[in-house]
């Protein structure tokens, strides 16, 4: 594994209906849903680690902690970054952020993943 901290990944979006909170059931309001924000987040942790990992390792979440801060509506161009913080091990720790067009803060966590072999995590299923 060539994993170390600095390694990070940007996803862009611009917000659709299918990303609302009424959309994925987390709420009421045409805005960006917490669980879209997440998997976009995780997605983003997934990317930044996993040409570095090697033949038949993956990593799997294990822990999140997300404070989504101000509410993104359909048409807001938001970008999610990652930032691998800490290795220790197998565990990885990943800053998180989101930022609007403007460049205000929409969200910032933390999400943890720990490397495993994808044929063994499987045959466990």
């Amino acid at each position: 594994m060539s994993l170390a901290p600095g390694l990070r990944a940007e996803v862009r979006i611009v917000v659709e209906h299918e990303d609302t909170a009424i959309r994925v059931g987390s709420g009421d309001v045409p805005v960006l849903g917490t669980p879209r924000l997440l998997a976009l987040a995780e997605g983003a942790t997934v990317e930044a680690v996993q040409r570095h990992l090697e033949p038949g390792q993956t990593s799997v979440g294990t822990r999140v902690l997300i404070e989504h801060r101000l509410p993104s509506p359909v048409g807001a161009h938001v970008e999610i970054v990652a930032e691998l913080t800490e290795v220790d091990g197998r565990r990885l720790v990943f800053s998180v952020s989101a930022a609007d067009e403007a460049g205000a803060l929409v969200a910032t966590g933390t999400i943890e993943r720990v490397v495993v072999d994808r044929e063994r995590f499987l045959a466990r299923l």
